[in-house]
C-alpha cells in the first residue's frame, strides 16, 4: 500500500494502541481492483468442485485459529472472549456452508417452442465488502464467503477501529491456496477507500453494513454506474411481552437482548413494549437482571458485556440518557476504557429520540400497551424495521403479531435473529437485500438467458 497514513487500533478496554496499519488510498482501491479482475476471471473458470474444496480449505484454516482470531476480536473491538469466539466459529462455519453451495448453484430448463431455453448463474466480477466495527469478523464473511462461492473476487474494506480480523483472515485465505488477489483487504477511511470501492465502475456490487445515513450515501453514489448493493442498516427492536407470556422468562432474558456486544448491534431490542396489566411485575423482575450482568474485562471469562468501541461512541450514547432519569442502571468500570453502564429508562414518552433513535449503546427504553393493536403500532413506530422478539404463549398471537409487525426477523420466545442458513435483512430504513441463507449465493450472480433452436436448417421446421 501506499502508506501515506496509518489507521491506530486502539484497545477499547484499556484505550492501549494495539497496532498501526497502513490505511489505503484510492490508487491502492483502483489497484486492487485491477488485480482482482484477473483473479476473478481464473477463479470462475475452475471447476465448480475445485472452488468448493478451497473454500473447505480456508474453512478449516479458520478452524484452526479460532483462538487466535477471538483474541485479536477482544483486543480491537472490546467483545467478550465467548462471543468472539463464537464470531470466528461463525466465519468457519459459514464458509463452509458457502462452499456446499457452490456444485448446486445451477440454472433452470424453460419448456419453450422450437428449441431449448436454458438459464445460467454467472457471477458478477469484483465485488466489494464494506465491514462494520461492531462485528468485524462474521458480518465481513456474510459478503465474502457466499461472492467467493458464486465465482466472484471479494475486496474487503474493514472499519477503520477494526482491521485487524480481517487481515488475519487473509492471510489464512492464502495459506489454504486460494489465489492470490482473489480475496484483498483494503483498511482505509470510509471517505477515501470506502468511496473509491464505491465509485468504482469495475466494482460490480457493494455490500454495506453500517448506519442508515451513509448506506444512504452509498446508494446515491453507487448509482452512477447502476451499482448493485445489498445494505444492512440502523435498527430500533421492539421486545414485546404480552399479559400471558413468562414473565420470568421475558424478564431474565432481556437484558443480554440489549446489552449483547454492549448495545452495539442492529439487532438489540431496546425498546422493551411491555402490557400494561404486567408492567410492574414485568420491571420487578427486570431491574435484579439487568443489576447482575458483569460488565468489565472482555478478555476475562466471566465478564458478560465489554466497552464501546470508542470514546466518540461513549460520548454520542451519554448524549441520550439524561442522568437524573428514572430506571434502572447496573455498573461499569471506572479508569481507561470507554465504559457504560447497563442502562433502562423508564417514564419515558413513545417519541423520545432515546425511544425512536438508533443509540448503539447498552440503553433501552420501557414503554406500556393496552392491547395487541398498539403493541404493533408501537413496535412499528420507528423507521426500521430489522428484528424484534415476541413473547406470548399464544401461538395465534404469536403469528398474528409476527405477521403484523413490520420487521425482516423476529422471534417467539426467543431473541435469536441470526443464522447462517436463514435469510437476514430489514424492512423500511433497515436495508436493502437479504443476506445469509440458501439465497446467498444467488445475490452474486447475474441471470444468462440463452435459448437453443431445434428447428432443422435443412427443410421444413418440424
Amino acid at each position: 500500500m501506499s502508506y501515506e497514513h496509518e489507521l491506530q487500533v486502539l484497545d477499547p478496554a484499556t484505550e492501549e494502541v494495539v497496532a498501526t496499519v497502513p490505511a489505503a488510498s484510492r490508487e491502492d482501491v483502483r489497484a486492487a481492483v485491477a488485480r482482482a479482475a484477473k483473479a476473478q476471471a481464473e477463479w470462475a473458470a475452475l471447476a465448480p468442485g475445485d472452488r468448493a474444496r478451497l473454500l473447505r480449505r480456508f474453512a478449516a484454516a479458520v478452524d484452526g485459529h479460532v483462538e487466535e482470531l477471538a483474541r485479536l476480536e477482544v483486543r480491537e473491538a472490546g467483545h467478550t472472549l465467548g462471543n468472539a469466539r463464537w464470531e470466528a466459529g461463525n466465519v468457519r462455519d459459514l464458509l463452509d456452508y458457502a462452499a456446499g453451495g457452490v456444485e448446486r448453484l445451477t440454472g433452470r430448463q424453460i419448456p419453450v417452442p422450437g428449441g431449448i431455453d436454458v438459464t445460467f448463474l454467472e457471477p458478477l466480477g469484483v465485488v466489494g465488502v464494506i465491514a462494520p466495527w461492531n462485528f468485524p469478523m462474521p458480518i465481513a464473511a456474510w459478503g465474502t464467503a457466499p461472492a467467493l462461492a458464486a465465482g466472484n473476487a471479494v475486496l474487503l474494506k474493514p472499519a477503520e477501529t477494526t482491521p485487524l480480523t480481517a487481515l488475519r483472515l487473509a492471510g489464512l485465505a492464502l495459506e489454504a491456496g486460494l489465489p492470490e488477489h482473489l480475496f484483498q483487504v483494503l483498511p482505509g477511511e470510509g471517505p477515501v477507500a470506502g468511496d473509491a470501492l464505491v465509485e468504482h465502475p469495475g466494482v460490480a456490487k457493494i455490500v454495506f453494513t453500517g448506519s442508515t445515513a451513509v448506506g444512504r450515501q452509498v446508494l446515491a453514489k453507487g448509482s452512477a454506474h447502476l451499482k448493485r448493493v445489498t445494505l444492512e442498516l440502523g435498527g430500533k427492536s421492539p421486545n414485546i411481552v404480552f399479559a400471558d407470556a413468562d414473565l420470568a422468562a421475558a424478564a431474565t432474558s432481556a437484558p443480554m437482548s440489549f446489552l449483547d456486544n454492549a448495545g452495539q448491534d442492529c439487532c438489540a431490542r431496546t425498546r422493551i413494549l411491555v402490557q400494561r396489566s404486567v408492567y410492574d411485575d414485568f420491571l420487578a423482575l427486570l431491574a435484579p437482571a439487568v443489576e447482575s450482568v458483569r460488565v468489565g474485562d472482555p478478555a476475562d471469562e466471566s465478564t458478560d458485556m465489554g466497552p464501546l468501541i470508542s470514546a466518540a461512541q461513549r460520548e454520542r450514547v451519554r448524549s441520550y440518557v439524561d442522568p437524573d432519569a428514572e430506571g434502572i442502571r447496573g455498573k461499569a468500570p471506572e479508569g481507561p476504557g470507554f465504559w457504560f453502564p447497563p442502562t433502562v429508562l423508564t417514564g419515558v414518552e413513545p417519541h423520545a429520540r432515546v425511544a425512536v433513535e438508533e443509540v448503539f449503546g447498552p440503553v433501552a427504553v420501557v414503554l406500556p400497551f393496552e392491547d395487541e393493536a398498539e403493541a404493533v403500532r408501537l413496535a412499528d413506530d420507528t423507521p426500521y424495521g430489522l428484528s424484534g422478539s415476541i413473547w406470548t404463549r399464544d401461538v395465534g398471537r404469536a403469528l398474528r403479531v409476527s405477521r403484523a409487525v413490520r420487521a425482516g426477523n423476529l422471534s417467539v420466545n426467543s431473541h435469536s435473529s441470526v443464522r447462517y442458513w436463514t435469510p437476514f435483512g430489514g424492512f423500511k430504513q433497515s436495508g436493502i437485500g437479504r443476506e445469509l441463507g440458501p439465497d446467498a449465493l444467488t445475490a452474486f450472480t447475474e441471470t444468462k438467458n440463452v435459448f437453443i433452436s431445434t428447428v432443422s436448417t435443412e427443410g421444413p421446421a418440424q
